[in-house]
């Protein structure tokens, strides 16, 4: 099996923006702590995804400058819409995991740290998979 070397780049942007979004959102919950469970949860998810695709979008950019100037703006255009509708459906799935894990753990009583490492875990492994999925899918990578 030949491994795709843009679609390892994209999981290697992910894993990168994972553990510097997850220590971050994970501190943050914890500074939340004294606040409502559904606040805290959605607070720490905002927060993370500032981070996360601020990370995320210089790192693409950073990967992929050189690689769009060589490609013809309508094969820039079409990869591009791809990427955004995988991204997308992995976001549904990122968040519809995310939110209600995290929350269930700060319900049963889990410090918000370990609670959102755990679930910004979970969700993330689902993301990276959906979202690898789709671009497979597609032919995209």
């Amino acid at each position: 099996m030949k491994l795709n070397q843009q679609l390892l780049r994209i999981n290697r942007s992910f894993l990168i923006c994972f553990v510097i979004s997850a220590s971050l959102s994970a501190v943050f919950a914890q500074m939340l702590s004294g606040y409502d469970n559904y606040l805290n949860t959605t607070f720490t998810i905002i927060f993370g995804y500032v981070v996360y695709f601020g990370i995320f979008s210089g790192l693409f950019y950073w990967d992929n400058k050189d690689r769009y100037k060589s490609m013809k703006r309508e094969l820039i255009k079409k990869e591009l819409l791809a990427l955004i509708s995988s991204f997308g459906v992995g976001e549904i799935v990122y968040l519809g995991i995310r939110w209600p894990t995290f929350y269930y753990f700060l319900e049963i009583g889990i410090e918000p740290f370990i609670a959102s490492l755990i679930s910004e875990m979970i969700a993330t492994a689902c993301y990276m998979a959906s979202v690898t999925l789709f671009l497979r899918k597609t032919k995209t990578y």
